[in-house]
């Protein structure tokens, strides 16, 4: 799939019926200002719960995990560090019998849609959004090549068909490897990639539908006065280790992504680097590609220290984070702490942390960790030990509630 400059995540899952994508050099672009979307069009805008951008990221389902993208949470806060995950990729195929473009699956991305329960409702419950990665298959069916405006609309609705029956946030477009011409299909054309979009908006008004700039499709973004950033509600850059505004007239700052990274390949430095760009020209979307089921913590931190001031987190799924995080209020409530790792911390050194003298009623403890907790500073006073979270230190015995002033966490 995507590109790396040494020849990039949205959350996005990554499944095709063969290769990762790598893009070739894309054509220059340049930024452009801000426009606003007619009122009626407004794009859909991912609720932000972290002070920064949204995060995307691209699963290769053929290798990788998808439900990978929940396992990453910001030290300060426990918020989501992705916001998007892409299944990368189903395919446009080309039956030749009734010269039609055609969804297909292969056979991972089909395990995945087919137990959505098990990968896509679990992300989802986590106020992840889950789209699907539309690519080209080589068959020369693509998203710039229908030959009516019809049949770019049946298209349209086996993509809205399958956002319903699996359970779906949205499509992704990828213009990529789709080899035009192939089996007599036509060229690219000015319409068919306009029409395309236009018509999945109007059968899932109320779904997320992303470009991943890229290809044909990113030179053919108007048509009849209509443009495909009115009728999307996100664009990113394809080409990872770079810095390169997608040229979407219509999108405004907020939902372009200039900065686009492959986890595996590109450098930690380089991602940092990226980060900054995007945070100091304010561009509300950071892309990830290819996150793998390997603790990928420290290099995410590169970016997350960057954009959101904290470091990331990984839950390996056997019960918590790597880090303790008291709560403000009962059933973890309120204001969090960042999070505290392993070690002994008395009044002044939790206070680094955001925790406030005789305020915590609950905490959310690593499997495996024992936190014991004291009423007095310098480890003094009515302790308790935990070997698991708490959410209700009324409960405790004795209670310990707005009680906590130091710690030992082991």
């Amino acid at each position: 799939m995507k590109k790396s400059f040494a020849l990039y995540c949205a959350v996005i899952v990554a499944v095709g019926t063969s290769l990762s994508s790598c893009k070739k050099e894309l054509q220059d672009t340049s930024t452009t200002p801000a426009v606003k979307r007619p009122e009626a069009i407004a794009a859909i805008t991912i609720p932000s719960v972290k002070n920064g951008p949204i995060g995307a990221c691209y699963v290769e389902v053929n290798y990788a995990d998808l439900r990978n993208v929940g396992k990453y949470t910001l030290n300060a806060g426990g918020k989501r560090l992705f916001d998007i995950a892409i299944i990368f990729a189903a395919n446009i195929n080309y039956n030749t019998s009734t010269s039609k473009a055609v969804l297909h699956y292969n056979t991972q991305v089909t395990n995945v849609l087919n137990n959505k329960n098990t990968y896509i409702k679990p992300l989802q419950d986590k106020g992840i959004k889950v789209l699907l990665s539309i690519l080209g298959n080589h068959q020369g069916a693509g998203i710039c090549n229908f030959p009516t405006q019809a049949a770019a609309q049946e298209f349209a609705q086996q993509l809205a068909d399958a956002v319903n029956l699996y359970g779906l946030d949205g499509i992704d477009f990828d213009d990529e490897y789709a080899n035009y011409g192939a089996n007599g299909t036509g060229q690219p054309n000015a319409s068919s990639f306009v029409y395309l979009v236009t018509a999945l908006r109007q059968l899932l008004p109320n779904k997320l539908i992303t470009f991943y700039y890229y290809g044909p499709a990113a030179s053919r973004l108007s048509y009849n006065g209509v443009t495909v950033g009115s009728k999307v509600d996100y664009s990113w850059n394809a080409m990872y280790g770079t810095y390169s505004v997608p040229n979407v007239p219509g999108l405004p700052n907020s939902n372009l992504g200039p900065a686009a990274v492959d986890i595996q390949a590109t450098g930690s430095s380089t991602a940092a680097n990226l980060a900054l760009q995007t945070k100091n020209n304010g561009y509300g979307t950071f892309l990830y590609y290819n996150l793998p089921d390997a603790n990928s913590q420290a290099y995410l931190s590169s970016i997350s220290n960057v954009l959101y001031n904290t470091n990331t987190l990984f839950d390996s799924g056997n019960g918590g984070t790597t880090a303790v995080n008291f709560y403000e209020h009962a059933n973890y409530g309120g204001v969090t702490t960042n999070g505290i790792p392993k070690g002994n911390y008395t009044l002044s050194q939790l206070q680094n942390y955001g925790f406030i003298n005789d305020w915590a009623s609950s905490v959310k403890i690593p499997a495996g960790w024992t936190v014991t907790m004291y009423s007095n500073d310098n480890f003094t006073g009515t302790s308790w030990v935990l070997t698991a979270g708490n959410g209700n230190f009324t409960q405790l015995s004795p209670n310990a509630n707005d009680l906590v002033s130091s710690i030992k966490v082991q």
